[in-house]
């Protein structure tokens, strides 16, 4: 058993670990959530600043890690809300020579799906939760996620063949 929790500081070796070991992968995950790297990268450190503030309450969580990307989602989807209702949606620009790539037609696509369903595609087909999991995640029914599910592998479809479409013309 661990010390009493009011002895543990961010500096515990245990958050130095979980820090090392997941923030590459949520960032990772962000990545597929934001389709902007920058974006990923600002909303997991911030998540982790929530995760370091709070520490002394938060040691004992069993999967730290989940609790970072939660909140990183939800960072996430909060930035991306206020962004829509300011301003019209810009689409970062894109080098010609990174257009080719596999990587950049994969973000081009995931930028046509909405947020909520590459949410729940991230989760269930990146992180593997179960629907069950995915459903509690977000809040939602399991049948909600199910319908979240089959329009957003319609819609990323849609979207790359579109982009394949529009390649060879």
């Amino acid at each position: 058993m661990r010390p009493a929790a009011a002895h543990h500081s961010p500096d515990d070796p245990a958050f130095e670990q979980v820090y090392r070991s997941s923030y590459p992968t949520l960032v990772g995950q962000l990545f597929l959530l934001t389709t902007d790297g920058a974006e990923a990268e600002d909303v997991v450190q911030e998540a982790f600043a929530r995760l370091w503030a709070n520490w002394r309450e938060l040691c004992t969580y069993d999967n730290h890690e989940a609790w970072v990307r939660r909140v990183a989602m939800n960072l996430a989807i909060s930035r991306w809300r206020k962004h829509s209702r300011q301003t019209s949606y810009e689409e970062p620009a894109v080098p010609p020579a990174a257009r080719s790539s596999s990587l950049s037609d994969l973000t081009h696509a995931l930028r046509g799906v909405s947020v909520k369903h590459r949410q729940a595609l991230l989760l269930h087909h990146v992180i593997g939760l179960s629907v069950a999991e995915v459903a509690s995640e977000m809040s939602a029914k399991p049948g909600t996620v199910k319908s979240w599910l089959s329009r957003g592998r319609a819609e990323l479809q849609r979207q790359l063949h579109y982009q394949e479409a529009a390649g060879n013309d």
